[in-house]
């Protein structure tokens, strides 16, 4: 698969902190732990610096779900339950993605969310601001669908581990490698936020 090569100057761009509100949509295995549904809510209580356009369900397989396409399709249904406890209409807004994991390099999984992602990418001037939180099959999806929009997004994902870590044993990216392959060798912008050392210091107490 080929895909757009961004000019450093534009990457460089991209991978700046951004200023004022960001476009955003947020792929999360919601269902999975608790870090996701406080991502959900967070997001949508702060309209001041986020205009989180869609939520998309991500699969994730462990002892929480029977396969891949089950924790997806719990993870939407915990959306919806979040939604409304919000009052926040789904309609339009929620989107189911992939009932299974990238089966290959090149094989897209079709989903309404890496379709959404795609439609989206390309609307409006301001970079799409892609924050997955889960498995990145609905993004790597999105990709090959259409790669193009390598020069539309910047991608924010909580998978792996640093790079100075003895191995790459995480949940999102271990379950998930083709799209995780894809994600590192495509070319988006991709500001990662690895598991131990960064995400595992994102603490709170029970309370």
């Amino acid at each position: 698969m080929e895909f757009p090569e961004l000019s450093p100057a534009l990457r460089a761009e991209r991978l700046n902190p951004p200023t004022g509100k960001v476009r955003m949509v947020l792929d999360t295995d919601t269902y999975n732990e608790v870090d996701d549904q406080f991502a959900v809510v967070q997001s949508l209580l702060s309209p001041d610096k986020l205009d989180v356009e869609a939520i998309y369900a991500a699969p994730f397989h462990n002892n929480r779900s029977s396969d891949a396409g089950d924790g997806m399709q719990k993870s939407y249904e915990e959306i919806l339950r979040l939604l409304q406890r919000l009052d926040v209409s789904p309609e339009g807004f929620v989107h189911k993605g992939s009932a299974h994991f990238l089966q290959g390099p090149d094989a897209a999984q079709e989903s309404a969310a890496a379709h959404d992602l795609v439609e989206r990418a390309h609307s409006g001037d301001k970079p799409l601001y892609v924050v997955a939180i889960g498995a990145i099959t609905n993004v790597a999806s999105a990709l090959l669908i259409d790669p193009t929009i390598v020069e539309k997004i910047v991608v924010i994902w909580l998978g792996g581990q640093p790079l100075h870590w003895p191995s790459a044993r995480e949940f999102n990216l271990q379950q998930d490698l083709h799209a995780s392959h894809l994600i590192f060798d495509c070319g988006v912008p991709l500001v990662q936020i690895p598991c131990m050392g960064v995400s595992s210091h994102l603490l709170t107490t029970p309370a």
